[in-house]
């Protein structure tokens, strides 16, 4: 392969295991990427809107100047909870804290005086609060903190199913406690953290449960639902086999699917100010004008006041209160409006990356930039059209970002070494292969990309010698027009089987054909390759004589070892060929056919270079030109006819019969008849090689170790058992 072809297939290469590495690392750029692109999906795609009983009750600015500066004290609270619950609030949610005693209680005022005064002389706001309570199945909220601290007293029963899935949930030292007498009367109690995400700060995802110091803590929005539902216990399911992973959670019978550390992906709806109601008009106005938007619905109470500080970012890029997040959260839930996301769809967009860098790398080598261009952009274009069909109809996160970007990185970068070193390689390519090198080999090797050395190298290659058998006859036979016209005929299908399994044609002497594998070009198996093409150059030869009164036969000839490939000729006249003894042996056993009666044969190193093949023992072969005897087999067929019972037996008997030869043993006449008929059966033509076994006695005796071409590896160890 040429130089600059493979180093830009490797350089491809490279980038592929860089986009993969990085993807797995996923560095903060990366992160960063895939949750911009997934906003714009939902900025593209929101959740519609619907009319859900979810109601926010707004601490807003009205509310702070009609009411006062924020924290309220607890016996206007407890005005706003008894109100929502005359109103008919099915659950009234807190996303506001109440860590500490009320400051502004009559009774705690007069405590820190020092007034020494009977304990029931004023009232006790924080009671007061406590008291209002019970009107309606209340959630108080908790926030977790970095410091370690007393466990939360929650309300609601965990069960897991997994391996430990609460083990994997995101972590919480401590939670900030709740102020005297009111954890004991709230129905529930939920963590209201929400945690922004990278790329802007924006909140994206939602922990539904988090690990608190003795136990899982539900949030503010699941233990909502909870009470909704009347339920006392929530069910963490493991995602399968995997240890400290969740795959979900359930509140009685909906099923929420979460990612792996329980977070719900939020899918936003435009913010609307349908979702709000006002704290000071549920504290001031008239029941008529607020009540039917609380009547049946779960309400959240919190703050959208700027300096309260709970002003969040969506990923529709809104800045809405961080109540909001809860109550979309909850809606989520009530109509399994779901975003998911697993680890299945990370992998796969590492394997899109990749494929799309490969692709881009193998058009950029054989084809060029342009071609480059319009695979890259029929890949960007289906991986975008798969994302959004993946988010639209199957609510599936799929990040298209990372692998266009990688892709286009990779087109960029190996672009400008295609147009700085390729394409001056492959002009001298086409000066010096041009002159001897065939036009169908010259297209492969500027595709692929070679250089050759004008001295010559010395590879491992397969060589195959063909020859018409009786060819002094036909020549008798036919005009030489017609004898020309049979040639021509017979090696466009011989040189059609040999180009279709990657060899090169060296020459046609007369009647033969010589061709070799491995070289110019590389070629894994070339072994292989040569058997299957003289198995398929028998059957074309089977093709042609169907039609013919005096069919033509023919004889192979296949061997492999070491060999010099080069430019060989004089200065002005060249071909490239291949020379050596791997080329003598091949050219010897192939006149050997003759003797073996076998229309083809393979010296041992090559049935043991292509073992998937079915073979039978020919023998060690005395072949002219050769030192030693050559152990050899016979061709009998493909790796199916080898896995046949009917070969399989008839191998065995073949054996048999040879090793009776081996020790001079005479087998009667009927019985190597019989086998002959075995043999015709399995293959046509076998039937002749058996017959013609017993009058070759002599190559099935003992012998010395046979002559083999040794590779610049090393020797190959002998074939066997056979």
């Amino acid at each position: 392969m040429k130089r600059g072809v493979l180093i830009l297939l490797l350089a491809g290469l490279a980038l592929a295991v860089v986009a993969g590495g990085a993807r797995l690392a996923d560095p903060d750029p990366v992160r960063d990427l895939r949750l911009t692109y997934f906003d714009y999906l939902q900025r593209l795609g929101p959740r519609q809107a619907a009319d859900l009983p979810v109601r926010v009750v707004d601490i807003d600015e009205a509310s702070l100047a009609a009411e006062g500066q924020w924290p309220w004290p607890r016996d206007r609270m407890a005005d706003l909870q008894s109100r929502l619950a005359e109103a008919g609030a099915t659950v009234i949610v807190y996303d506001v804290l109440f860590a500490e005693a009320d400051r502004m209680s009559p009774r705690r005022l007069i405590d820190r005086a020092g007034f020494d005064l009977p304990a029931d002389t004023l009232p006790d706001t924080d009671a007061i609060f406590a008291d209002s309570l019970s009107l309606a199945p209340t959630v108080l909220g908790i926030a977790r903190t970095g410091q370690t601290g007393p466990a939360p007293d929650v309300r609601a029963g965990f069960v897991e199913v997994g391996n430990s899935p609460a083990a994997g949930l995101p972590g919480a030292a401590g939670f900030t406690p709740l102020a005297p007498g009111l954890a004991e009367r709230a129905e529930g109690i939920g963590a209201i953290s929400i945690r922004a995400t990278e790329a802007g700060g924006a909140v994206r995802t939602l922990p539904l449960v988090w690990a608190g110091p003795d136990g899982p803590v539900p949030s503010l929005s699941v233990e909502a639902l909870r009470l909704a539902f009347g339920e006392t216990t929530l069910t963490l399911f493991g995602a399968g086999d995997l240890d400290a992973s969740m795959e979900g959670l359930a509140v009685g019978q909906p099923f929420v699917p979460t990612s792996a550390r329980g977070e719900l992906w939020l899918h936003y709806r435009r913010d609307s100010p349908d979702l709000y109601v006002s704290a000071h008009a549920v504290l001031s106005a008239p029941p008529a004008d607020w009540a039917s938007k609380v009547e049946g619905h779960i309400v959240l109470v919190g703050t959208s006041a700027a300096g309260l500080l709970d002003i969040r970012t969506t990923a529709l890029g809104e800045a809405v209160p961080g109540v909001s997040i809860h109550a979309q959260a909850i809606e989520q839930m009530l109509t399994g409006q779901y975003l998911t996301r697993s680890d299945l769809v990370g992998g796969l967009e590492v394997l899109v990356a990749v494929a799309l860098i490969c692709a881009i790398s193998l058009a950029m080598a054989y084809s060029g930039p342009a071609f480059a261009v319009g695979i890259g952009a029929v890949g960007a274009a289906g991986t975008l059209a798969g994302s959004w069909w993946a988010f639209a109809s199957q609510a599936t996160l799929f990040d298209a970002a990372f692998p266009l970007v990688a892709g286009g990185l990779s087109f960029a970068l190996l672009a400008a070494y295609r147009l700085v070193v390729l394409d001056r390689e492959r002009r001298a390519i086409r000066r010096s292969f041009s002159h001897y090198v065939a036009p169908e080999i010259l297209a492969e090797v500027e595709r692929k990309g070679h250089q050759l050395s004008l001295g010559g190298e010395t590879r491992d290659v397969t060589v195959l010698f063909s020859d018409v058998r009786g060819f002094t006859a036909l020549t008798e036979q036919l005009s030489a027009e017609d004898l020309v016209g049979l040639l021509n005929t017979l090696f466009d299908a011989l040189g059609h089987e040999i180009m279709h399994q990657r060899g090169t044609i060296d020459k046609f002497i007369g009647d033969a054909v010589m061709a070799f594998w491995n070289a110019p070009l590389d070629l894994a198996e070339h072994a292989s390759h040569a058997v299957a093409a003289g198995l398929g150059m028998r059957t074309a030869l089977a093709r042609l004589n169907a039609g013919r009164a005096e069919p033509v036969r023919m004889a192979i000839g296949i061997a492999t070892g070491p060999a010099s490939v080069g430019n060989i000729g004089s200065k002005n006249r060249f071909n490239y060929s291949v020379v050596g003894e791997t080329v003598n042996l091949a050219a010897r056993i192939e006149a050997a056919c003759r003797d073996t009666a076998a229309d083809m044969l393979v010296t041992a190193d090559v049935a043991e270079a292509a073992p998937g093949f079915a073979y039978l023992d020919a023998g060690s072969l005395t072949l002219k030109g050769v030192s030693g005897r050559v152990r050899s087999f016979a061709v009998a067929g493909d790796g199916a006819l080898a896995q046949a019972a009917a070969f399989q037996a008839l191998a065995r008997e073949q054996t048999a019969l040879a090793d009776a030869l081996r020790q001079g043993h005479v087998t009667p006449l009927d019985q190597v008849q019989s086998l002959a008929q075995q043999a015709e059966s399995v293959a046509p033509g076998l039937g002749d090689f058996i017959l013609a076994m017993p009058g070759r006695a002599a190559d099935y005796k003992p012998r010395r170790p046979h002559i083999r071409a040794v590779s610049p590896s090393g020797p190959r160890s002998p074939v066997g058992p056979w």
